[in-house]
């Protein structure tokens, strides 16, 4: 079964050469899967984001769990600004993510203790190798040279969204430095497609780090 763009998400965090999901990388990861299925809703014609408001288009929602609860959150009557989508709710976005990858045996879950202290279900990648392809298909997006306007949208908004929330084991500092421009460029691509959605995702996220917050077990 092909992987949802949230759930393609939920393993870019994963480091690689460590084996695990790092601290760091996960600030933000519950607005980063319900940006995910926000950015899905609207390549799917399932949402309308002119004038960088959102508004749930009328008929039958996703087949997906987690994308048809994102999309029933939103308004059916009048357009509203992104951001309390994507952060009001991130809390409840990672488990039901998390739930579906373990389901297809691309995640195990077990119960430890959060820097030796605090329960928490320990996430461990299935196929580690499979999250390097991806993790490089996504860097490929500033590497590779090409004309945003040529990229794949799901490639295209996981570079994105990897670099506002400053995702390391994508992005590293320098990185974000070197490839500033290349990256600039792949932003303004992306609010073409979906605007507001980044800029929301960015507020949120910094509004999260500032009190040590964006990340549930």
């Amino acid at each position: 079964m092909a992987q949802t763009l949230p759930q393609h998400l939920y393993l870019l965090c994963y480091t690689v050469d460590q084996g695990k999901f790092q601290i760091d990388n996960l600030q933000g990861r519950g607005q980063l899967l319900r940006a995910g299925a926000l950015a899905e809703l609207a390549r799917d014609g399932l949402l309308d984001a002119t004038g960088g408001k959102v508004i749930r288009k009328p008929g039958k929602g996703p087949d997906d769990s987690f994308a048809a609860a994102v999309w029933r959150d939103l308004p059916d009557s009048k357009p509203k600004g992104w951001l309390q989508f994507v952060h009001n709710k991130a809390h409840t976005a990672e488990t039901p993510v998390r739930d579906q990858l373990a389901a297809t045996g691309a995640v195990s879950v077990s119960r430890g203790k959060l820097m030796g202290l605090i329960p928490a279900d320990r996430v461990t990648v299935t196929h580690p190798e499979e999250v390097r392809v991806l993790q490089e298909r996504v860097r490929d997006t500033v590497l590779g040279g090409a004309d945003p306007a040529s990229i794949p949208s799901a490639e295209l908004t996981m570079a994105v969204f990897a670099a506002e929330l400053e995702v390391t084991c994508v992005w590293s500092r320098a990185d974000r430095r070197t490839h500033k421009q290349e990256l600039k460029a792949l932003a303004a691509r992306f609010d073409v497609m979906v605007p507001g959605l980044r800029k929301a995702l960015r507020d949120s996220y910094l509004s999260s780090r500032a009190v040590g917050g964006g990340w549930s077990a």
